[in-house]
């Protein structure tokens, strides 16, 4: 081979070098950087945006499984918004959170301001209140169903006797059962909450807390003006992550009322029982698509409302 032939072939090498040459550390640390990221862009990809595209076809069509899907437009969701059941269920699950969230952040903060205080088998006791966190749904939901239950089996009802007050009827009650479904999924979620806000509270420095002491402010005073405003990014981050928990609540329910899942009269059934129930029960896999997508709607305008809170006061 002659050099002028050699040359000639190790020109583009040499053109592909030069402009990988040209290239300055940063472009090249973003090149390499979408290299390794892209598998997981796809993974993730794959698993998420295509399953939620897959959701908002299937819930204009009418699907039951046994044929293909057959477009209906949006029939699905006529159907859906005519339907008392419904409206219903819509309301449950905004009350799951609407109660849910404030309680147990109070709760939790609470816990953890006074648990950081504690030196004696601090992390005994933390390992407590984490406990329920660790602990199976369906395990948890029978055993307050067992609370629950009238006498003689129920301790909740044992004890109200043992008072000399008179019998509830807890689950059985249209009143009463939402209530008594949501205290074991604020309780579950607790130990959770409790441990970010001790991180939170541990990394304040407390040098801010000396200051505060020597220039002469109480604790209460300390609590509104330093602890609050400097755990706001962690308070932030818990309302986004139990708003979105309440408006998914599905275990508790279902193995608390599971002889009338959502019952009584659909007082306790949040909106992903009910998608569970369309899809699984009656087969309506259009319908119940159509339910996904609103759900999916909810949590993504509660979420977007929260970040943009987050942005502006944080």
């Amino acid at each position: 081979m002659t050099p002028e032939r050699a040359a000639e072939g190790l020109v583009p090498e040499a053109k592909s070098l030069r402009l990988w040459d040209r290239l300055g550390i940063k472009t090249k640390q973003a090149v390499w950087a979408w290299i390794f990221l892209a598998l997981p862009i796809a993974f993730y990809v794959g698993i998420r945006f295509y399953p939620t595209a897959q959701a908002f076809w299937l819930s204009l069509t009418d699907w039951n499984l046994l044929r293909p899907p057959n477009f209906v437009g949006l029939r699905n969701y006529a159907k859906m918004f005519a339907d008392p059941v419904f409206w219903k269920v819509f309301q449950n699950t905004f009350l799951y959170l609407i109660l849910g969230t404030p309680i147990s952040l109070v709760l939790a903060f609470f816990i953890a301001w006074n648990l950081d205080r504690v030196r004696f088998m601090h992390g005994f006791i933390r390992a407590l209140y984490f406990l329920p966190f660790l602990t199976t749904a369906a395990a948890m939901g029978w055993v307050w169903r067992w609370f629950y239950q009238p006498l003689p089996i129920g301790a909740i009802n044992g004890f109200l006797s043992w008072l000399g007050l008179a019998q509830q009827p807890f689950l059985r009650s249209t009143t009463q059962a939402l209530p008594a479904v949501l205290v074991p999924a604020i309780w579950a979620g607790l130990g959770f909450q409790v441990i970010i806000f001790l991180a939170g509270l541990r990394a304040i420095p407390q040098t801010y807390f000396e200051a505060a002491r020597i220039d002469g402010l109480g604790e209460w005073a300390i609590l509104r003006k330093i602890t609050l405003p400097l755990l706001k990014p962690t308070t932030v981050f818990l309302v986004v992550f139990s708003s979105i928990g309440f408006l998914r609540i599905f275990d508790q329910v279902y193995n608390m009322t599971t002889n009338d899942p959502g019952g009584p009269l659909n007082a306790t059934k949040p909106l992903v029982l009910m998608i569970y129930q369309t899809a699984f029960s009656s087969y309506q896999m259009g319908y119940a698509a159509a339910q996904t997508v609103v759900l999916f709607t909810i949590l993504l305008i509660v979420s977007l409302i929260q970040l943009y809170v987050m942005r502006e006061k944080t």
